[in-house]
């Protein structure tokens, strides 16, 4: 089987190409809306406990209804394309870049706060320059985990008509083709997985950057700097 899998990937080459085309469009309209409103909703929460609570527990809930129940039910209102495949996606992928977005913010140290403010910070200096700069590998964190999540629901999504590499496994499963199913799922597979490892470079980058050994000491006073220009 693995010799037919990798003949069908050289004589249908063109034909995945396209669902990679469409998969890889379909997670970054996703993840962009997903980053921005995510972003958002978390530093509204640091402002208002009972936003932040309500939130969290809509998100966490909303992450427990099976994926292919929530396409159902988005096909009934909004109909079978792009649309209710997003809105979907969105919808489980808020969870962990609301979250992390919160916690990493909130977890920022108050000394460094109360000094940022004692040096005549601004509100919006503050968010600016001193808590998102010290809360990026927590919000990156998130962001990693949402990314992988998006592709694959994008698998799934095909099946509701939005397109992708999920339309490979439909085939495969409409028609009996074994091999046309494990090829599709695979490359979904291999998509996530490379672009997990790159986002977990990233990630240790900010990680040793941020809050490597001596890192608190040294961005206190970097941060201090930033407020004072």
């Amino acid at each position: 089987m693995p010799i037919r899998i990798l003949q069908l990937y050289r004589d249908r080459s063109d034909f995945f190409w396209e669902l990679f085309v469409q998969h890889a469009y379909i997670t970054l309209i996703a993840v962009g809306i997903i980053t921005v409103l995510g972003l958002v909703l978390g530093i509204a929460m640091t402002k208002n406990k009972w936003m932040a609570v309500l939130l969290l527990r809509l998100t966490s809930f909303l992450f427990t209804i099976p994926s292919i129940a929530l396409f159902g039910v988005l096909v009934s209102i909004t109909g079978i394309g792009l649309r209710s495949a997003l809105i979907a996606i969105i919808l489980y992928g808020l969870l962990p870049m609301i979250r992390n977005t919160y916690t990493g913010l909130i977890e920022v140290d108050p000394e460094i706060m109360e000094a940022a403010e004692g040096m005549g910070s601004t509100p919006g200096q503050l968010l600016l320059r001193i808590q998102l700069p010290l809360a990026l590998p927590v919000i990156f964190s998130g962001f990693r985990t949402m990314v992988v999540m998006t592709i694959a629901l994008g698998g799934i999504a095909s099946f509701i008509g939005a397109g992708g590499l999920g339309r490979a496994i439909w085939r495969g499963i409409s028609t009996n083709y074994a091999e046309m199913t494990i090829a599709g799922s695979l490359l979904i597979a291999l998509f996530a997985i490379i672009t997990d490892m790159m986002l977990e470079k990233v990630e240790q980058y900010l990680r040793t950057h941020y809050l490597g050994e001596g890192g608190k000491h040294e961005k206190t006073q970097l941060h201090h700097e930033r407020v004072k220009t």
